[in-house]
């Protein structure tokens, strides 16, 4: 009887896939790559037309012979990597290192790890497509040639141990650019006003804003504002204008990568790591009572809205039967023209949208649950109707001025009933206005309140903001977002700080480096065509050593001009006032492999350290020394007193505020505070 051999990347899949295939079949995991370029050079050759140097990656020798063991008993060999350009180069990968018979091997992809979708992929093997693997060898080598070139330009201007990136560097323009407006920025001043008015027969009153005279306008001015109160003071006011219409909201499209990381970043507070690595588990499959391991979604890096004709037919009958046939849209929501947009594989959703979160909610944890209801609601509300709104807009006259009043009522909600936020839940209430409210109304006015304002600079960027610039920009593709963020902090080229991102020092010198010595490769638009030119390889329309044969030569001159034409920087360590126990120095803060510490700045005479203890704002309730933050041995974050002897330890941030009613501390519990006491418990806003 036939043997049938089915290497997939992740010893997770290997499980779930042989489930689904007979005795015939096995199934082994690559672990990803298994042949890179190597570390120690550049991995190429300039001379030699640029043609790559491949190695066997240290610590896959076991794999490779492992499947090499394999491959001979096999009768057909099926490559299952994942179905994009690195999945496609880890295959061709395989097939050089193991040299597989091109008449037994076989390229398979699927999109889920479902058993239709794994036996559907079987029926229709293909070749290796050799362009997306060019394409995805072109964007190694660039990476290769940016990181290898100027990176020990890094370590010999500024400091040891930095890096540079193709994407990465741009990333980080962008955020210094950012910085650079907010710090430019002048605050302009405005003004709001109010009145307060009552209709007749009416015990609520009415509060319309102010809109202008014949147009819309602005107030910049105290005076102004001043001017337009004393006149309208004087005068009557009257309903002019009532006006009613319908307008409609339609349903989001289905999660792209870009798009999942930034509502996942909004609703659940997750980074884009922890958003990829979860995604990851839930496509890879978990183990269901009753059904085994089951991969719950679609493939996660996809830049494509769309979905197959069986996703969309089962998706309506679930509607259908769940909602009703009022509920359920007849065609898909199709996103705008975007060139960008690389349609090679669905839109990420349940792989069955009749496991619903809550059937599934035990096998799961928290974070898995959180992640796939998301997926789930965001999919399932995709493809309902949209959700319809009466609005009325009336315009109110007092002399010459008009103010505006406006408000909508609900008529259906739509996919408002499985997909909504706040702002959407304030209109389901009906904040409606009277039906009293016509043209021959008068009102009287009660009061007018009038308020000063300041434009604010634009908003430090979020991982999600970042994440959206990327994407309009054409900077990256699905699978670099989160590593590019990953890679700026770990090189303490920005920190984060609720939620935002903020250039370091460090940063702002390699950024400042980078502008001046390659303008080229931080530029926006220059690496965002870089893209389309990879697209291009991927399509087979152009040849990947014209990409590497006109980038090189220029990189590899303004590197050499660079050398000698740029000045050392020095970035000063920050000092403490926490003092040497040795030599009675003020220590400074160092990083190493594990974060922040402490050590004295007289070494290698003196090698004294102590760990960073970062502090929390805030005294003891225990003994008034001051509260840090400390970190459990798996990493976990808690709070404890910085006196060794204080038993104090919390795993929220104590609040200065007593309990009101006991006396106890208070924890902070996002925007409550909470008694410590388990006894009292109480709650109050911060």
């Amino acid at each position: 009887m036939a043997k049938y051999l089915v290497i997939v990347e992740s010893p997770t899949k290997v499980k779930t896939i042989k489930k689904f295939l007979g005795t015939n079949y096995q199934v082994m995991a690559s672990g990803g790559h298994v042949r890179d370029l190597p570390k120690s050079q550049l991995g190429f050759d300039p001379e030699n037309d640029y043609e790559p140097k491949y190695i066997t990656i240290r610590g896959k020798g076991e794999t490779l012979a492992a499947l090499r063991k394999e491959v001979k008993k096999a009768d057909k060999v099926f490559l299952a990597t994942d179905p994009d350009r690195e999945g496609e180069a880890i295959s061709w990968h395989l097939a050089e290192a193991l040299k597989l018979d091109p008449s037994k091997m076989y390229r398979i992809t699927f999109n889920e790890i479902t058993k239709n979708a794994v036996k559907e992929a079987l029926k229709h093997p293909r070749a290796i497509d050799m362009d997306m693997v060019d394409a995805q060898q072109t964007r190694r080598i660039l990476d290769r040639m940016v990181g290898y070139r100027i990176s020990p330009l890094l370590w010999a201007k500024i400091k040891r141990g930095l890096s540079a990136g193709r994407v990465q560097s741009v990333a980080l323009r962008i955020i210094g650019d950012r910085e650079e407006e907010i710090n430019s920025f002048v605050p302009e001043e405005y003004w709001t006003l109010d009145a307060e008015l009552s209709l007749e027969g009416e015990k609520k009153p009415l509060t319309a804003h102010f809109w202008g005279k014949d147009k819309k306008m602005s107030l910049s001015t105290e005076a102004e504002v001043d001017r337009i109160c004393e006149e309208v003071r004087k005068e009557s006011w009257r309903v002019a204008e009532v006006k009613k219409s319908e307008r409609t909201r339609n349903a989001p499209l289905p999660f792209t990568t870009s798009t999942l990381q930034q509502e996942a970043s909004k609703v659940l507070n997750f980074s884009t790591q922890k958003t990829m690595r979860i995604a990851q588990q839930l496509y890879e499959g978990i183990d269901l009572p009753g059904s085994g391991t089951i991969g719950l979604i679609t493939y996660l890096r996809t830049d494509s809205t769309r979905i197959s004709e069986e996703a969309q037919a089962m998706a309506h009958s679930f509607i259908c039967a769940n909602f009703g046939e009022e509920y359920a849209a007849h065609h898909s929501s199709k996103a705008s023209g975007n060139q960008k947009i690389q349609d090679a594989h669905e839109a990420i959703r349940p792989s069955d949208i009749n496991r619903t979160p809550s059937l599934i909610k035990d096998a799961l944890s928290r974070d898995q649950f959180r992640l796939y209801q998301l997926i789930w609601k965001r999919f399932t509300a995709s493809r309902m109707l949209p959700a319809r709104f009466e609005t009325t807009s009336v315009m109110i006259r007092s002399g010459q001025w008009g103010f505006n009043v406006s408000a909508s009522r609900m008529l259906f909600d739509g996919f408002l009933c499985v997909y909504s936020d706040e702002d959407d839940l304030r209109s389901k209430k009906g904040n409606v206005l009277t039906g009293k409210l016509d043209e021959n109304s008068v009102l009287s006015l009660n009061d007018l309140s009038k308020e000063q304002h300041f434009t604010q600079p634009p908003a430090h960027y979020t991982e999600a903001s970042l994440v959206r610039t990327l994407e309009e920009l054409g900077i990256g593709r699905p699978s670099t977002y989160a590593p590019i963020i990953t890679t700026l902090l770990a090189r303490r080229y920005i920190l984060k700080e609720q939620k935002n991102l903020y250039m370091t020092e460090l940063g702002e010198a390699v950024n400042s480096m980078l502008k001046k010595s390659f303008p080229g490769i931080v530029d926006v638009s220059f690496t965002a065509n870089l893209e389309s030119l990879l697209d291009s390889v991927g399509e087979g329309k152009l040849n990947w050593k014209e990409i590497v044969r006109n980038f090189y030569p220029d990189l590899d001159e303004a590197v050499n001009a660079a050398q000698s034409s740029l000045e050392k920087v020095t970035i000063a360590d920050e000092v403490t006032d926490v003092l040497c126990d040795e030599c009675g120095r003020n220590m400074v803060v160092k990083y190493g492999p594990h974060g922040k510490f402490l050590a004295c700045p007289g070494f290698p005479e003196c090698r004294c350290t102590k760990p960073y203890l970062e502090k929390a704002g805030v005294k003891c309730p225990l003994c008034g020394g001051e509260v840090v933050i400390r970190r459990t041995k798996k990493g976990r974050r808690f709070y404890g007193c910085e006196n060794s002897t204080c038993e104090f330890m919390s795993w929220q941030k104590p609040s200065s505020i007593r309990c009101p009613d006991c006396g106890s501390y208070m924890l902070e519990k996002g925007s409550k505070l909470q008694c410590s006491d388990n006894s009292c418990r109480k709650v109050i806003n911060k």
